[in-house]
């Protein structure tokens, strides 16, 4: 299920190192600090990651409550960007990206390229 998120509305990383030993309420109480704004949000998935990045927690607000995710990976670690007090938005595929080890802005990307004018 937390491979591809296409039921959430939206996905939010909180960057940098969070404390995974935090509970729901801390969890939350992170995401008002640093957004200003209220976590609250149906179908919104945001993600924690800690220091030995190879587990991560997500927190959902249902509507009548939190639901806490957790996953943690058997052999390797996520490429979690680690620049503090930041809160940034996923697209799908940056999301894809990071549950399969990459990083979510890649340093290279095809280039597209002019067609030749003759070829023969």
């Amino acid at each position: 299920m937390l491979n591809d998120a296409v039921c959430f509305k939206a996905v939010y990383i909180v960057c940098g190192y969070t404390d995974l030993r935090s509970g729901i309420d801390s969890l939350a109480a992170v995401l008002e600090a640093q957004t200003g704004s209220t976590p609250y949000v149906p179908d919104t998935l945001y993600l924690f990651c800690g220091r030995r990045a190879d587990r991560i927690k997500g927190l959902v607000w249902e509507k009548d409550g939190w639901l806490m995710l957790y996953k943690r990976l058997a052999g390797s670690k996520f490429q979690w960007p680690r620049s503090a007090n930041e809160v940034r938005e996923l697209t799908q595929q940056q999301f894809r990206w990071l549950m399969e080890g990459l990083t979510t802005t890649p340093k290279n990307s095809v280039r597209t390229v002019k067609p030749p004018e003759y070829m023969g």
